[in-house]
């Protein structure tokens, strides 16, 4: 298969990437179905529920601030922001925009997978066993950050932007600005939790090497600081949540790079 790959010509190159993308798009068909088959679980429990004072988070805070003896003072009792559509088309637009982000989520393995088999056969046995496992990895974390984004991240951030307080301003937030907050939090932290993968590729080619993760490891924490504002809602509490992950994904990224180091300095 390696060796056919390899005398393939440019436009067979370009027919299988083809077929590998069409095989993705039907994953994320897949994807989209599944969502549409259970839309009210999806929409009412899951993309609902951080507006909900009854989801999991907030209860967890409000049980954290009693075992710390400060009462009801990370307790939520009511969230003072309304949903609304300003437009006859903006229930619909909602609606497809779950169905399309729920169908990459659910999809997002089978098209890594689909992307790998697109690489693999270009690659020797040597190349293809230092990332035996890579797809599990890439899902795990992928998931990982969307499971921070959903629970921490997006929850923190609607407590604090529905209830901010401007004057006597009420707060009747359109419910696409809702869905964008909350997905670009939760897919944000999911492709930021890829970090340990890119450097392990970058490592793996020698573009970088631990001794220079050390280095610049200041420089660092301040694009981690510029990325957590970019990926979320202008508010202090947000920031510090999500930079606290990605700085501790960049402590395991430089350990992974002195592992590769040392990899290939035995072989």
């Amino acid at each position: 298969m390696a060796d056919r790959k390899e005398e393939m010509s440019f436009l067979e190159h370009l027919e299988e990437l083809r077929k590998r993308l069409f095989r993705s798009v039907l994953g994320i068909l897949v994807g989209i179905i599944i969502v549409v088959s259970f839309d009210d679980f999806v929409i009412d429990k899951i993309i609902m529920g951080p507006r909900s004072t009854e989801f999991l988070t907030y209860k967890v805070l409000c049980a954290l601030s009693h075992q710390l003896g400060r009462g009801d003072q990370f307790c939520f009792s009511e969230m003072n922001f309304a949903l609304q559509s300003t437009t006859m088309g903006g229930n619909f637009s909602a609606y497809i925009l779950v169905c399309i982000i729920g169908g990459l989520i659910l999809a997002f393995p089978f098209v890594i997978y689909q992307l790998w088999a697109f690489i693999k056969p270009g690659l020797n046995q040597k190349e293809i066993h230092s990332v035996r496992g890579i797809i599990f990895y890439i899902s795990l974390l992928f998931f990982m950050g969307v499971l921070f984004g959903y629970f921490v991240l997006a929850p923190m951030s609607i407590q604090f932007l529905g209830n901010f307080s401007f004057s006597d301003v009420q707060v009747n937030s359109t419910v696409l600005s809702y869905l964008k907050l909350t997905t670009s939090l939760v897919l944000g932290t999911g492709l930021v939790f890829q970090l340990p993968v890119v450097v392990y590729f970058l490592a793996q080619i020698g573009l970088i090497t631990a001794d220079f993760l050390r280095k610049y490891r200041r420089h660092a924490f301040v694009v981690n600081l510029i990325i957590a504002a970019i990926i979320t809602p202008p508010d202090v509490t947000s920031q510090l949540l999500v930079s606290f992950p990605i700085l501790l994904l960049y402590e395991v990224s430089i350990r992974i790079a002195a592992r590769v180091e040392k990899r290939k300095a035995i072989i």
